[in-house]
This record gives structure tokens, C-alpha cells and sequence, in this order.
């Protein structure tokens, strides 16, 4: 039985070594960066069974990055290869403060061919939860419909679908695509996790409520609705909503990945049947953790890890 099914494109990661600007970098340190691939990372730490779903290259990075999933202790049966294509890649520079800057490369790249004959050869028999972002369905029509088409099965085989909005503007060809898209997708979930600068994008209004009354309306269960450093509110269908704080963080040194810690929380949480008032105390602190660790995913908990975190910080 997998816990947890994952679609998205993971890319190889070159970050600089050297503090300074991409133009003045000479040294890089490999590894992988894909904000599916992060949660995936993170809820095998905790003990779940994960499967993960891509198009990879046949290259080295490809190579690289399959060995780095099965290190993870990810499944990788869903993963398939093309021979035309390579492997996006990204380049990131070293701060002190603030975010990196990134730079990609994936344009015309391995993952951007997949298409609705490769969402054919994942089957949802013993597939507890799919986890789905937005990033993928923004890479191109052909890989839009095949999201859709996995969503729509998922829901068919009785799968609960987890959506996070994920928003990247610069992988859109407008704002109107995006937010259509991406309301359309979240129609199939059960629990959709924005933040609120993206619901604000996608909704019309920065108040969580009426964030959280868009998608419920829309037909999902639960939206859980992120808000940095003071938490999360949870509303459920017929319910009030709950504000759920967040943790205390001295030192912020790299936001990225929080929102990727958030749903590993909220997954984790449901995966063990709390509540998602719970659930929500759990992925606040992973995200907590995942802030105070340079990298994309470095700062993913064990559970021992998660629970000592929790206890010390209350």
C-alpha cells in the first residue's frame, strides 16, 4: 500500500559554494531541487511509503537524480525516461540573507513531454493520497491535460487528492491562464492548501475566509490557508474556522521549501488521522524547521526530530 503518490519535475541543482551573484560563482555543489520531490523527501523521513511520478532525461543528471529519490527511500516505478530530451537544471548563488536567485533551465525539457500516454501507466490501486501543485500543469498544455487526467482518475478510484496552488507566475503565458487552470484543478481535491498572497491571486481577496469559502464552495473538505510565521486557519465544511499559530523562529535563513514542509505536515497529519486543526500543528512546524536551513529540503524532519521540535517550542 503507498501512503502517498507525487507528479513533478525534480531538476539537478547546482548552488554556488561561494557567497555572491550567479555571474561570480565558480564553484557549484550538485544535488536536486522540485517542490513535489521535497514533500516526497519529507514524508519518507517520516516513515511513509511514497511513490513518485516523472519524465527524466537520459543523461547524467537524470541518472543523478533517480539514485537521489531511491537514497530517500522513494519509490521510483513510475518513473520513465526519455532519450530526446535532458533534464531540467537549475542554477542558485549563495546569501547571507534574503532568498537565492535561481536561475532555470527547463525549457523543452524531459518532464515537459509528459503527456496523457504516460499518465496511462500510473494506476491508483493502493494509492492513499495523490498530492498534486500547480507547477506542473504550468509548464504546458500537453502536461495540463495530463494532470487533469490523473486528477479526475484519482478521484474516480477514491484516492483523497491533496492541492497546492504552488502559483509561478513566469511559467505562465498570463495571470488569467493561471488562476482559471489552477481553480479548475483545485475543483478535484479534497483539501487545497493555498497561501494568502495566493489566494489573493486566485480568489480576488487577501481575507482567509473568503479564501477558504471560494474552495469549499468549490466542493473541497478542508482548506488549510498559510500565513507565514503566524500559522494557519483551517475551515472545514459546516465548521468555524480555527487559527492554528505558528512557531517562534529566531533565525530565517532560507524560506525556500517552507511551503513544500507546510504540506508534508499536513499530509503526515492526515496519514496518522488527526484532526486537520492537528494536522495543521505539524506542518507549521516543519515549516518552522525547513526556514532554518539553507537548501530545499535539508531542514525535513525525522519524527523524533518533528516531536522534540514540537514539545520544546510550545
Amino acid at each position: 500500500m503507498t501512503d502517498v503518490l507525487l507528479l513533478g519535475e525534480p531538476m539537478g541543482l547546482f548552488a554556488a559554494v561561494e557567497y555572491g551573484t550567479l555571474e561570480e560563482a565558480e564553484t557549484f555543489k550538485q544535488s536536486v531541487a522540485g517542490a513535489e520531490l521535497n514533500v516526497g523527501i519529507g514524508l519518507s523521513r517520516l516513515g511513509h511509503q511514497v511513490e513518485y511520478a516523472t519524465k527524466l532525461g537520459e543523461d547524467p543528471i537524470g541518472a543523478f537524480i533517480k539514485q537521489k529519490i531511491q537514497s530517500e527511500k522513494i519509490g521510483t516505478q513510475f518513473i520513465t525516461f526519455s532519450a530526446k530530451h535532458n533534464t531540467g537544471l537549475m542554477l542558485k548563488n549563495r546569501v547571507k540573507d534574503a532568498d537565492p536567485v535561481t536561475a532555470y533551465y527547463r525549457q523543452g525539457s524531459a518532464f515537459s513531454t509528459f503527456a496523457l500516454e504516460d499518465a496511462a501507466q500510473i494506476e491508483f490501486d493502493g494509492i492513499k493520497v495523490f498530492h498534486v501543485t500547480g507547477i506542473p500543469a504550468a509548464l504546458n498544455e500537453t502536461v495540463r491535460e495530463a494532470v487533469k487526467q490523473l486528477m479526475v482518475r484519482a478521484k474516480k478510484a477514491g484516492t483523497f487528492i491533496t492541492f497546492d496552488p504552488n502559483l509561478r507566475p513566469a511559467l505562465w503565458e498570463s495571470t488569467a491562464e493561471m488562476v482559471e487552470v489552477l481553480n479548475e484543478l483545485a475543483q478535484y481535491a479534497d483539501v487545497v492548501l493555498p497561501g494568502i498572497a495566493e489566494g489573493e491571486v486566485l480568489t480576488g481577496s487577501d481575507d482567509p475566509e473568503a479564501i477558504a469559502a471560494f474552495y469549499l464552495k468549490q466542493g473541497a473538505d478542508a482548506v488549510i490557508t498559510k500565513n507565514g510565521g503566524h500559522g494557519a486557519l483551517v475551515s472545514e465544511r459546516g465548521k468555524e474556522t480555527v487559527q492554528v499559530p505558528g512557531f517562534k523562529v529566531d533565525q530565517i535563513v532560507d524560506t525556500v521549501g517552507a511551503g513544500d514542509g507546510f504540506a508534508v505536515g499536513v499530509l503526515h497529519g492526515y496519514l496518522k488521522g488527526m484532526t486537520w486543526a492537528e494536522a495543521a500543528v505539524q506542518a507549521n512546524a516543519i515549516g518552522a524547521l525547513q526556514v532554518q536551513h539553507a537548501g530545499d529540503n535539508e531542514g525535513l524532519p525525522t519524527n523524533s526530530e518533528l516531536a522534540d521540535f514540537i514539545q520544546h517550542s510550545s
